[in-house]
């Protein structure tokens, strides 16, 4: 049971593939694959625009706390030269909080400026190989149709294509229904000739068709005699006339 399952998806694969590879265009496939290419180099260039829009995000917040970190180092400035040291101490507490802030906006732009950059190569490098691909697309196309055209005309010419082999099969056939009607009628003249077929719209039995025959035959006797005795009887007539004027 194993090896009857075993033979079964095996054959089911073979027609399976066989009637795929009919079914599959290689000028669609390279349309397909060449769409797809597409999208992806745009998949790419929506990821280049997130991340540049990411990085403007971290600059806008990086100019904005570098405001910050500029308004609290004048505010402990001021707080100094009015005596309170308290709120001078407040306020570069909070502006050293800031600049951490900044130091990791500032890794973090950078990080975002490195995977820009490598996006672009990426992006650079995926639209050379569309091109490419486009280019050698286009060449298999016309290359398939051209191949495809005179797959057509040799079997056109040969007759080996299924539509020609149809054609030859149903000239075959009627020359065969042809030849088997024409067998037909000599066959049928042949017997009525012979007598061995009876006309089946002529009046009367066998014996009148007899008699009417033995009748024809001897008018047509008759006629015959008449017409020899008138061939014969010119000569003699002709050769008396001849005498005479002598």
């Amino acid at each position: 049971m194993p090896g009857l399952m075993s033979r079964l998806s095996l054959i089911f694969k073979a027609k399976f593939s066989k009637a795929l590879d009919r079914a599959e265009n290689p000028n669609e496939t390279l349309d397909y694959s060449y769409e797809e290419q597409l999208r992806q180099l745009q998949n790419v260039k929506r990821g280049i625009a997130d991340v540049t829009t990411a990085k403007k995000r971290l600059e806008l917040q990086y100019t904005s706390m570098q405001q910050q970190v500029d308004k609290l180092d004048g505010q402990a400035r001021q707080a100094l030269q009015a005596g309170r040291e308290d709120l001078a101490r407040e306020a570069l507490t909070r502006k050293t909080a800031v600049q951490g802030q900044l130091d990791g906006i500032m890794q973090q732009g950078q990080q975002l400026e490195a995977q820009q950059q490598k996006l672009i190569e990426g992006e650079r490098t995926l639209q050379a190989k569309v091109e490419s691909f486009r280019t050698q697309k286009e060449v298999i196309k016309a290359q398939y149709s051209a191949a495809e055209a005179q797959v057509r005309i040799g079997e056109a010419a040969s007759g080996i294509g299924e539509q020609m082999a149809d054609v030859g099969l149903a000239v075959q056939r009627a020359k065969d229904k042809t030849e088997q009607m024409q067998a037909r009628a000599n066959a049928i003249d042949e017997l009525t000739a012979s007598g061995a077929l009876t006309d089946l719209t002529a009046s009367g039995d066998d014996i009148d068709r007899q008699l009417a025959q033995i009748s024809q035959g001897t008018q047509v006797d008759s006629e015959l005699e008449k017409m020899k005795a008138e061939l014969g009887s010119a000569p003699a007539q002709k050769q008396l006339e001849k005498d005479d004027a002598s």
